[in-house]
């Protein structure tokens, strides 16, 4: 009975353990969908999150430089409502296969160059800043060490650009 007990009391603290970690999880997320979500976008234009996020100035800063390769992970209808200009859109389901191809490939399918695995230039984005994550880990899983995503996302853009 003893061990019925020990072991019922085990499992109800792992279920209020879980049930813990998805509200927390559930919190990080946006209610209002993507249109009204505003949790990246009030954290990430003036600061970086981490060293691997581009801010908005850092975006700006290299696009007049002409210092970035900048690639839309979002699929090609979302374009319609708008994109960054320059990016090349690589829909994130194409991500990997897309930078796993050789130079010539690469530069024939999307008309741009491949970035290098050392370039600190290659940014990725999306809509918010979730797929471009995402887009940036299967990057940093093929080598390329130094890419970075902007965490604002279009979302972010279409807010802090002048129109």
């Amino acid at each position: 009975m003893s061990t019925v007990l020990h072991l019922r009391s085990g499992v109800c603290a792992l279920v209020a353990l879980l049930l813990l970690s998805v509200s927390a999880h559930s919190a990080d997320q946006c209610d209002n969908g993507a249109d009204n979500c505003n949790k990246w976008t009030e954290t990430s234009h003036n600061r970086p999150l981490n060293t691997d996020d581009v801010t908005y100035e850092q975006l700006k800063d290299m696009m007049s430089t002409g210092s970035v390769q900048l690639f839309d992970v979002r699929e090609p209808d979302e374009l319609e409502a708008g994109f960054i200009p320059g990016a090349t859109n690589i829909p994130l389901g194409d991500v990997e296969q897309a930078l796993r191809l050789n130079p010539d490939q690469f530069r024939e399918l999307y008309g741009v160059p491949k970035p290098g695995l050392q370039d600190s230039d290659f940014v990725l984005y999306c809509l918010r800043g979730i797929r471009s994550l995402t887009a940036l880990e299967i990057a940093r899983d093929l080598g390329y060490s130094r890419a970075r995503h902007y965490a604002g996302g279009y979302n972010e853009w279409i807010q802090l650009e002048p129109q």
